[in-house]
């Protein structure tokens, strides 16, 4: 018999009865800072002058575009033919072939014809099989060994990616990820969501935010002798936020910690093309050191890399593309990978279509590829010069100390805050390094992110920065930043 007793008044969903999970996940880059920034535009945009600035500077996220980095024109001439395909009917192409180069037009075709002649349609679950194939063919070419398109699998972006390898590997709470710190807190917040044991090593600020295999054993062992089953190591290279690239010798020595320690290497390699030192630090991925070891390490490792189209030159992050590679991973695993890329049906393919220009860009005989090579190395040298200038005007501030970056978009600076801004902090319930970073927003209208958001040494402080504003407005962007910390040095020097 049915139970007559009334229902509980009230909202089904709290705070209190919604998954508490859910309630532990940090996302820093998204955080305080970045709700409060929106609150301020918000009033800037209604009209309210009563603000020291006139303008919100979002440093706080690798987000190009929105900070006016100018899309590929190649890309975007691409986008816009698979998206309104009747410009490629006999009766608009006369049209279309005066608008847009020849090769546009042919690429827009041939992914058209791969994505089954309209790409509102679900495709293959690992993503379309010519764009995976032409990804194999840019891995095959990066690192001088073959790659397989069945062993791709495109995402929405890197991060899809990474939480759909986490979600495999964490089997119960018992499971423990070893993680840098500094780290991109999208690590945290999935461990953290999939109830299992953050494992961090610590990053070496006095070298270059550079690896130590001795410190990666110690972190290991002590999670192993607390009873962690740590199964993965992730590594970000180039870094976020310190930046750092790791030197051949160094990845070298962190594959074979892996094979030793029978670890899963994760390998989150979305800014391999940010890097800014090529001759003394050039990029190398973990699956060409990988491939370069003798067996058996070359061939026991298990290596997933990841990449994105929202970074490097691309900087497309609302398109939502990424890819990930499996290397030597068990072939039953590969079909519970599968079987969990076909619950969510497909990428996107708007993404997918990105990636492939990504991977497979205009050649030099093509049309399209003098305006395509100006802007992306156009490009390039900007964001190397904004790298170094801001680099500098950090090292020329009172108690501030800045590794240059050598890739990625950020500077990760550290900061010797005065007693008394510790104690005002303390006084406003916040980490110092919070209350800094809320003082520069009020200030100057720029929002970067503390670095208790990425993590860090005990008794540190650190903020993370994009060198992604407009080059023509880095010099009040710089004046800005060296007048807001002067000023609150002063207010709180002893």
């Amino acid at each position: 018999m049915l139970s007559s007793t009334p229902a509980p008044k009230g909202k089904v969903l709290t705070y209190e009865s919604i998954n508490p999970r859910i309630r532990e996940v940090q996302y820093a880059v998204r955080g305080e800072l970045a709700i409060k920034a929106e609150e301020l535009k918000l009033r800037l945009d209604k009209g309210d002058r009563t603000l020291a600035f006139d303008r919100i500077v979002n440093c706080n996220i690798g987000n190009p575009q929105q900070l006016q980095q100018k899309p590929i024109t190649f890309f975007r001439q691409v986008a816009a033919l698979t998206e309104y395909p009747d410009l490629l009917s006999e009766e608009q192409l006369p049209i279309t072939q005066q608008l847009f180069p020849a090769d546009a037009v042919a690429r827009a075709r041939e992914i058209l014809a791969s994505a089954g002649g309209a790409i509102g349609a679900y495709s293959h679950s690992q993503g379309i099989r010519s764009i995976r194939e032409h990804v194999a063919d840019f891995i095959a070419a990066r690192d001088g060994s073959p790659a397989s398109a069945d062993d791709i699998y495109l995402t929405a972006g890197a991060s899809a990616g990474v939480q759909q390898l986490m979600q495999l590997i964490i089997s119960g709470p018992e499971v423990g990820v070893m993680i840098p710190i500094p780290q991109y807190p999208l690590y945290t917040a999935t461990l953290a969501l999939y109830q299992a044991h953050p494992v961090p090593y610590y990053l070496d600020e006095a070298h270059a935010w550079g690896m130590n295999v001795q410190d990666l054993e110690a972190s290991l062992h002590a999670a192993r002798g607390r009873g962690v089953d740590v199964r993965a190591l992730v590594i970000i290279n180039p870094g976020n936020p310190t930046g750092q690239c790791l030197s051949e010798s160094n990845m070298r020595e962190v594959v074979e910690f892996c094979h030793r320690e029978r670890l899963v290497l994760l390998a989150d390699e979305v800014y391999q093309t940010n890097f800014y030192e090529p001759d003394t630090r050039p990029f190398h991925s973990f699956k060409k050191i990988l491939r370069s070891c003798p067996a058996p390490v070359r061939d026991e490792v298990e290596l997933v890399s990841f990449h994105s189209i929202s970074k490097g030159m691309v900087g497309e992050c609302g398109r939502r593309g990424g890819y990930f590679e499996c290397t030597n991973i068990d072939p039953e695993v590969m079909k519970q990978v599968y079987k969990m890329a076909s619950v969510n049906l497909c990428p996107n393919v708007q993404g997918q279509i990105l990636v492939d220009l990504m991977v497979k860009p205009p050649q030099p005989s093509d049309p399209s590829y003098p305006q395509y090579r100006t802007e992306v190395d156009g490009i390039f040298a900007s964001l190397r010069r904004r790298s170094r200038r801001l680099h500098q005007a950090f090292n020329e501030m009172e108690g501030c100390s800045c590794n240059p970056a050598e890739g990625a978009m950020y500077l990760f600076p550290s900061i010797q805050l005065p007693p008394k801004a510790l104690a005002a902090a303390e006084e406003a319930g916040k980490n110092p390094d919070d209350f800094y970073c809320l003082r520069m927003l009020d200030a100057t209208g720029v929002c970067v992110i503390p670095g208790s958001g990425f993590g860090q040494k005990e008794g540190t402080y650190h903020f993370r920065s994009t060198f992604l504003p407009p080059e023509a407005l880095f010099d009040t962007f710089i004046a800005d930043l060296k007048n807001f910390h002067q000023e609150f040095m002063d207010k709180y020097r002893s």
